[in-house]
């Protein structure tokens, strides 16, 4: 599952500088320049609520365990 996350996350981050990509490149009146970033910007979203979604899940039904800071430190 660690692996499923990570891939994701790489993902988004792929989405984020292709969109970044498409936004530094070409003239200002480049119209399918802003339509290829908004695409990629609009992957980004849906592949972090998916993702975010998936995580949910999978502490719901325990296949991820929750660590860090205690809330009760003694």
């Amino acid at each position: 599952m660690n692996i499923l996350i990570a891939v994701g996350f790489l993902g988004i981050l792929a989405a984020l500088s292709t969109a970044f990509f498409f936004m530094m490149r070409g003239d200002a009146e480049d119209a399918p320049k802003s339509s290829r970033m908004m695409r990629a910007l609009a992957f980004r979203v849906g592949f972090s609520v998916i993702l975010f979604i998936c995580i949910l899940l999978s502490w719901k039904m325990g296949w991820l365990q929750p660590t860090g800071i205690p809330l009760n430190p003694a």
